[in-house]
């Protein structure tokens, strides 16, 4: 016993740890044993967040985005993430892909052709099926996709960057609120703040797991005629979680960095050859105009709060689910890319975290939704328009106008970019937890990686299963999961707007007055 409680002292936060993979275990027990139930308790939270708090995930999502723009823009924009010496530890391609495919990889290909053409068929206002609502749905794909999210990221993720390589404190989301509690950071305040940020970070990664399993299983069954089900969900989770541990056991420069860049090249090779192939006038023409009404109108789509209706129906079902998942996410995004911005100034971190992903959203939305709403608008074929979400992609693929056996290897393609994305969000996450349980040191011990990696897998295929088994869709406790974290995250964000505020307060750029004396880099760090 002496031994094993050294081990953990030595290895882990023991409460962090001990709490959340307790709590966890737990909960995938309950799920196995009672799906029906589990489900049921997890759609009447669901229900009760987004009808008494929507509008705190409304004000807060928007409040964020002009938070990070007023940071970037001020005085302490030229402040760096490490001393003011520091140099920049990854170049900015591979930082760049190493945050997109962990921030929402699998998302974009499972939903770059199915949001556009659901919201085109059945728009928030208006009547479906016009060019009008065809702009609509572009619309609200580009404000779920872009700005919001990434804005939400950079909170979390400027604060733990900046309180670790400035300030020299742990990189967890407790040691944001220092300015605040103090040394409290370190005791039962901190350790809830932390355990918060392992749920949340695990059901919002299982759900990208459950919609890259999801996909996977789609393409297989529409390229190979491989039965689509739960089973063969399950199956792919455990080879693609495979694939992630071993990344995740080579550690961010030799695994994930490498990984991340490998699938950066393979999505842009798949949009490209969409783009060639695809109505290349049509998109190059909508992508000004689609940006254009985006801007034009982002005020008052990002504040406007439906209260009944089908503005309502679509508010809580596509909108307010976005934002629970990425808040529920902001913990593992967020400190994965504090992890990786280490010399980066505050500036080039906000403005590339914010710009490059919203940008490359953009793209990829209207090279895939486009290409699909066209189809539609002039008369194609229009299996698209009753396609599921997961098989949106490939029926794409099939209808361009290549021969069978190109546009089956793109849709093969699909596949690699979505097992990618899956494995790359996956190895990440698992190493994010293992920061956050074993304290904030960057470079945890291989059996705690391993522990989480696995369980963040087992996690996911639980969720599935019980959505499964209780009749309804199997992603729907996934997503009802993913939502439910994000509500008490939502609130430690602003809290940690404050915090950050009063720290950077403090700077007095070209001294040291405000630096700690044990200020670290990522090398010292380990």
């Amino acid at each position: 016993m002496d031994k094993i409680t050294a081990y953990l002292n030595k290895h882990t936060n023991p409460p962090v740890f001990l709490i959340s993979g307790t709590v966890v275990i737990a909960l995938v027990i309950l799920g196995v044993v009672l799906p029906n139930g589990f489900n049921s308790v997890a759609n009447t939270i669901l229900g009760g967040i987004t009808h008494y708090f929507g509008w705190l995930y409304v004000f807060s999502t928007a409040f964020f985005v002009v938070f990070v723009i007023w940071i970037a823009s001020s005085r302490w924009g030229n402040l760096k993430l490490g001393p003011d010496d520091a140099e920049e530890e990854f170049d900015t391609w591979s930082w760049v892909s190493m945050m997109f495919t962990c921030g929402m990889g699998i998302g974009l290909v499972y939903y770059g052709v199915s949001e556009p053409v659901m919201l085109f068929k059945n728009p928030p206002v208006g009547t479906g099926g016009t060019e009008h609502a065809a702009t609509v749905a572009m619309n609200y794909t580009f404000f779920h996709w872009c700005l919001q999210p990434w804005a939400i990221y950079i909170v979390l993720g400027l604060s733990l960057g900046y309180f670790t390589y400035r300030r020299g404190l742990p990189l967890k989301p407790a040691a944001a609120f220092y300015p605040l509690i103090g040394d409290r950071i370190y005791g039962p305040i901190g350790h809830g703040v932390d355990i918060l940020a392992v749920f949340g970070t695990l059901f919002g990664l299982a759900t990208s797991i459950g919609l890259g399993a999801n996909q996977i299983a789609a393409g297989l069954h529409t390229l190979f005629g491989i039965p689509p089900g739960i089973v063969t969900e399950l199956l792919i989770i455990v080879v693609v979680e495979m694939l992630a541990i071993t990344s995740v056991m080579l550690g961010v420069d030799a695994g994930i960095r490498r990984l991340s860049v490998i699938n950066m090249w393979l999505a842009i090779g798949l949009a490209l050859f969409v783009f060639i192939v695809g109505p290349t006038l049509y998109m190059l023409s909508t992508l000004m105009t689609d940006t254009g009404y985006y801007l034009e109108n982002f005020v008052q789509t990002s504040l406007n709060l439906w209260t009944s209706g089908k503005g309502q129906q679509f508010q809580n079902a596509w909108t307010l689910f976005y934002w629970g998942w990425w808040i529920s996410w902001s913990p593992f995004v967020g400190l994965f890319v504090a992890r990786i911005s280490y010399g980066y100034t505050i500036r080039k971190f906000i403005l590339g975290t914010l710009l490059i992903p919203s940008g490359a959203s953009i793209v990829w939305f209207i090279i895939f939704g486009r290409s699909a709403l066209h189809s539609l608008l002039n008369g194609g074929d229009k299996a698209l328009q009753s396609a599921s979400a997961p098989q949106a992609i490939f029926i794409l693929m099939n209808q361009l106008p290549v021969p069978e056996i190109i546009s089956i290897i793109a849709g093969f393609l699909a596949i690699i970019v979505v097992t990618l994305f899956f494995a790359t969000s996956s190895d990440s996450g698992s190493l994010v937890v293992d920061v956050l349980t074993n304290g904030g040191d960057p470079d945890p011990i291989w059996q705690q990686k391993a522990f989480w990696a696995i369980m963040e897998g087992v996690v996911a295929a639980v969720l599935l299963t019980a959505g499964a088994v209780s009749g309804g869709n199997p992603l729907s406790a996934l997503q009802t999961a993913a939502v439910t974290t994000g509500l008490p995250f939502c609130i430690i964000l602003l809290v940690m707007c404050v915090s950050l505020i009063k720290a950077l307060n403090e700077e007095t750029i070209g001294t040291d007055r405000a630096l700690s004396k044990s200020r670290q880099s990522p090398v010292s760090a380990k």
